[in-house]
């Protein structure tokens, strides 16, 4: 359990998800219609506190891989005010490695560590499908953080995968902004 008082951050999964349950379509497409991005449909004020709340990023190689593609495809639209650093949990560094990243291989428990430390007092934010189960099957995650946006997709990645455990939550705030519900749930341990 995170102690904010002596410095130590949460560890929170944050997810844009659709009203069905997914939180990219098929093919790990995280364009949530006509080319629009979270950023289009949550307020900038509460976009910026989550972001300012945030220290580091542990991110999972293949949400990682999809976000250098959509930045590729349409410069800008990864933008998230945040400037702390980012971890890419992989089996698999990429050649060349970017060197604004910092790529872990091994146990995700030593890897929450290593990114929470970074973090600097500050919330641990966790990105990717792999990685958020991982966390959670091993009760590293303090909060989970949803945006649920106004879209049903049908199809695509699921917000949890197919054998997590029950995982009980205690609901700390639901709250609107533009078209955005935004959900956060503590996790009970």
């Amino acid at each position: 359990m995170s102690d904010t008082s002596s410095g130590r951050g949460k560890v929170v999964v944050n997810r844009c998800m659709s009203l069905d349950g997914f939180i990219a379509a098929a093919g790990h497409v995280m364009d949530w219609g006509a080319g629009r991005q979270l950023a289009d449909f949550v307020g900038p004020d509460e976009f910026h506190e989550i972001a300012a709340a945030t220290g580091a990023m542990l991110v999972g190689r293949r949400t990682s891989d999809v976000g250098d593609r959509m930045e590729a495809e349409k410069p800008g639209s990864v933008d998230y005010p945040f400037s702390g650093p980012v971890f890419v949990l992989t089996h698999r560094p990429p050649e060349p490695p970017d060197p604004g990243i910092t790529y872990l291989t091994g146990d995700i428990g030593e890897a929450v560590a290593t990114a929470r430390s970074a973090a600097g007092g500050k919330s641990l934010e966790i990105l990717g499908a792999d990685v958020a189960a991982q966390c959670l099957q091993r009760g590293l995650v303090d909060e989970i953080l949803v945006y649920v946006l106004p879209v049903l997709l049908g199809d695509g990645v699921r917000f949890s995968p197919p054998g997590l455990p029950r995982i009980d939550l205690e609901p700390v705030s639901a709250t609107r902004s533009r078209s955005v519900t935004i959900l956060r749930f503590r996790v009970r341990k």
